[in-house]
């Protein structure tokens, strides 16, 4: 039986890097059975039966050591969350839902990359300042001008890296300037399945010297916390860390309670003001969205 990696999912096509090669596979008829609750998304490692027309059938997915929520991407070691300084303009709340959707995937790095950094007036250095006081490393960069383009190939290096943000920052541009090998490999596989060259329609891992590799993903906005429960939010501001369990009420929502240790750091300025508000606006949406979850599940 074959091992091999995942590095594309379309139509119910599994294109799977080898040691033959590129193996177009489908799932086992008794696998699909569980494929909703087991999944096969890019980046699993799979046992595969080669079949003698040169296609495949998938098996088995070995254990995942992680599992990127939303683009759906398994087995990553960090996340480039990619913004643009400006055209369009970084919007807080929308990279504050991303930072929660990598912190709730386990993402052990994160990097806040800021395309369009020649577009930005004031100093780069004090961009996203907040960010960097928790701890989140920002790279500035353009991919235009080529700036800040030689410290991002070194942190891709052996690593397997998702580029997550919205539509309209330059992922693929970016991608494309780091190794213009990126897009030739991006259209290899879109000829294959009769896609247009270069436009990102879904998750895809490409190779990148040797043994890493660079995940180019869709552009969207909307990120879905289907899942994450109200009591796991607060561990995904890792700046709340310090005060968790020492508000005067336990549990502690962070919201409105009295004695609140997290509202009184966000008062001090511990906790930066634009961060708590993001805290406040997803766990609104969560318990909004479980309302209407009941409200269907008891029709």
């Amino acid at each position: 039986m074959l091992q091999g990696r995942v590095i594309k999912a379309y139509n119910s096509f599994f294109y799977v890097q080898t040691d033959m090669g590129l193996v177009t596979c489908k799932l086992r008829g008794k696998f699909k059975m569980s494929r909703r609750e087991l999944g096969v998304v890019p980046g699993d490692w799979v046992s595969l039966d080669a079949l003698s027309d040169g296609t495949g059938v998938i098996e088995e997915v070995q254990p995942r050591i992680q599992l990127l929520k939303r683009p759906a991407v398994a087995n990553l070691t960090q996340v480039v969350l990619t913004f643009a300084a400006a055209q369009p303009d970084l919007h807080p709340l929308l990279l504050n839902r991303f930072l929660v959707l990598a912190e709730w995937s386990g993402m052990d790095k994160i990097l806040i990359c800021v395309n369009k950094i020649d577009l930005f007036a004031g100093n780069e250095d004090n961009f996203l300042q907040d960010y960097r006081a928790i701890g989140y490393d920002v790279l500035p960069v353009s991919a235009r001008e080529g700036k800040g383009l030689e410290a991002l190939r070194q942190r891709l290096r052996g690593e397997t890296t998702v580029f997550a943000g919205p539509s309209g920052v330059g992922k693929s541009s970016l991608l494309n300037a780091i190794d213009s090998r990126l897009a030739l490999q991006t259209g290899a596989i879109s000829e294959k399945i009769k896609r247009g060259r270069h436009t990102t329609r879904v998750a895809e891992l490409l190779p990148y010297e040797g043994d890493g590799y660079i995940v180019d993903t869709p552009g969207f906005s909307a990120v879905d916390f289907m899942g994450l429960e109200l009591e796991e939010l607060p561990a995904c501001f890792p700046e709340f860390g310090p005060y968790l369990g020492k508000c005067r009420f336990s549990p502690c929502s962070h919201s409105h309670e009295p004695g609140c240790a997290v509202k009184e750091a966000t008062e001090t300025g511990a906790v930066a003001q634009e961060r708590y508000e993001a805290y406040l606006a997803i766990r609104t949406e969560i318990q909004e969205a479980q309302k209407l979850s009941k409200k269907k599940l008891y029709r």
